[in-house]
C-alpha cells in the first residue's frame, strides 16, 4: 500500500443484526458488503458478497452468539478476500448511530464520552440506539487504534427551525423529557437532497427540494439550500406519513380511548400503531408491489389502503410545498421511491396548478441511476435518486478523519 489509507468500513448494527459495506474513498466504490442476522439464535446467518475480483456470494450458518462473534465473523469474510480489519488500508469504521438528540449535530469521532451520551438518549431511541452501541463498542474492541465515527440519522434535522421541532406541549414538560420532533432518515435525506442539486446542474445552497424517502420506513423532508428545515418523522419514526407497518399521524386521543375502552396497555397500543398498523393494518400486506398486484385483481381493501398511502403523501407535499415556498424538485427515493412508478404517479397527480406533473413513459423506465421523471415543461422537477446511505456515512467518516473524497458515484 502507498499514501493515505482510503477504505472505510460502515457498520449498521440492529438488536439481531449487523449490515456492513466496506468502501474505497479513493473512487466511492464498494469493496464488499453483507448481511449477519438472526444473532444470538442458532439459526444465525452470515451473507457476504466480494464486490471486486469476481468472487461469488457466500453464506455461513451456526451460531453466532453475540455482537461480538458477529464482527468476528465478518472479519473473517472480509480477510478471505484480503480485505481484513487489519489492513493498512482500513482508515475508519463509520457507525450508523439512529437517535444523537440535539448535541450531535455533525459526524462524531467516537470516544467514551460519546459512548456515554448516546447511552443516555436510550430512553428516546430504545429499540435502536442500544444495538448501535453493541456494534460500536465491539468494534472499539477489536481496532481501538483505528479512528471510529458515529453519523446519526438525527443530524441532518438538527437545522429545523424551533418553529417546526417544538410540539405545543408545555415547555417545562417538555424539555425534561426530551421531547420534540428529531426526525429519521437524516443520512438519506442528506444525500439524496444533494445528489438532487446535482442532478438539476447546481449547487445544493441553490435549491429547494423537497425529499421523500419511501421504503417500509417513510419521511418527507423540506430541504432549503441544503438545511432541512422541516421533516415528518417526530420523537420516534412513528409520526407522519403512512408506513409498512407504521401508523403515521393518528389523533394522539387515540391512544387513550383504546386504553379506556379496549383496555390495552401501553405497550399494547405501542405495538399496534408501529408493527401492526400502515399498509399491513390497512390491508394486511406491506410490500408494495403484492398491494398493486391485488388492485390490479379488483381487491378492494387493496385499493383503499393504497388511497390511504397517497392521500397522506399528497398532504405532506403540499404542506412542504407552503413551507419552502419555492420548490426547485420532488424527489423519490428508497425501495418504494425508486421503484414503484404507480406511486410517483398517483403521489403527482393533479398537482398541476403546483408546477408538477410526470411524463408517463420517463416514469416507466427502471434504473439505477438518478432521472428526471418530468416532463420538460413543468415548473418544477420530479426526479428519482436511489438513495445511498452507506456512501453518505462512509463519506461523512472518511472527512472527518481527514481523508478528502476525489471522486464519489453520485453525489
Amino acid at each position: 500500500m502507498t499514501g493515505t489509507p482510503t477504505r472505510v468500513l460502515v457498520l449498521n448494527s440492529g438488536s439481531s443484526s449487523v449490515k456492513y459495506q466496506l468502501l474505497d474513498m479513493g473512487d466511492g466504490g464498494r469493496l464488499a458488503q453483507g448481511l449477519v442476522e438472526r444473532i444470538g439464535e442458532d439459526t444465525s446467518r452470515l451473507a457476504h458478497t466480494p464486490l471486486r475480483g469476481g468472487g461469488a456470494k457466500r453464506e455461513r450458518t451456526g451460531p453466532i452468539p453475540d455482537h461480538a462473534a458477529a464482527l468476528k465473523a465478518v472479519a473473517e469474510e472480509l480477510a478471505a478476500d484480503g480485505l481484513g480489519l487489519d489492513s493498512p488500508e482500513l482508515a475508519a469504521i463509520g457507525h450508523r448511530v439512529v437517535h444523537g438528540g440535539l448535541r450531535f449535530t455533525e459526524p462524531t469521532v467516537i470516544d467514551e464520552e460519546v459512548v456515554a451520551e448516546i447511552e443516555r438518549l436510550v430512553p428516546v431511541a430504545p429499540l435502536h440506539n442500544p444495538a448501535n452501541l453493541l456494534g460500536i463498542r465491539t468494534a472499539m474492541a477489536m481496532r481501538p487504534d483505528l479512528p471510529q465515527v458515529a453519523v446519526f440519522d438525527t443530524a441532518f434535522h438538527t437545522t429545523m427551525p424551533e418553529a417546526a421541532a417544538r410540539y405545543a406541549i408545555d415547555v417545562e414538560t417538555a424539555d425534561a423529557h426530551r421531547i420534540r420532533r428529531y426526525g429519521f432518515h437524516g443520512t438519506s435525506h442528506a444525500y439524496v437532497s444533494r445528489a438532487a442539486a446535482k442532478l438539476l446542474g447546481k449547487e445544493p445552497g441553490e435549491v429547494n427540494v423537497i425529499v421523500l424517502h419511501l421504503g417500509n420506513g417513510a419521511s418527507a423532508s423540506a430541504v432549503r439550500g441544503g438545511r432541512c428545515v422541516d421533516t415528518s418523522m417526530g420523537l420516534t419514526p412513528l409520526e407522519g406519513l403512512v408506513m409498512g407497518t407504521r401508523s403515521g399521524d393518528v389523533d394522539p386521543a387515540v391512544t387513550f380511548h383504546l386504553k379506556r375502552v379496549a383496555g390495552m396497555s401501553a405497550d399494547e397500543i405501542d405495538v399496534l400503531l408501529n408493527k401492526k398498523s400502515g399498509l399491513v393494518g390497512l390491508c394486511g400486506d406491506n410490500d408494495m408491489r403484492e398491494i398493486r398486484r391485488r388492485i390490479d385483481e379488483g381487491d378492494e381493501r387493496a385499493a383503499l389502503a393504497f388511497d390511504i398511502y397517497i392521500h397522506r403523501l399528497k398532504k405532506y407535499i403540499g404542506a412542504y410545498y407552503a413551507v419552502l415556498g419555492r420548490v426547485d424538485a420532488v424527489v423519490f427515493t428508497a425501495g418504494v421511491g425508486e421503484n414503484a412508478a404507480p406511486v410517483r404517479e398517483a403521489a403527482i397527480a393533479g398537482l398541476e396548478e403546483l408546477g408538477l406533473a410526470v411524463d408517463a413513459d420517463l416514469n416507466a423506465v427502471r434504473s439505477d441511476e438518478p432521472r428526471v421523471i418530468s416532463p420538460v415543461y413543468a415548473r418544477v422537477a420530479v426526479a428519482v435518486v436511489p438513495t445511498d446511505e452507506e456512501l453518505e456515512i462512509a463519506r461523512q467518516t472518511f472527512e472527518l478523519t481527514g481523508g478528502k473524497v476525489t471522486r464519489t458515484t453520485n453525489a
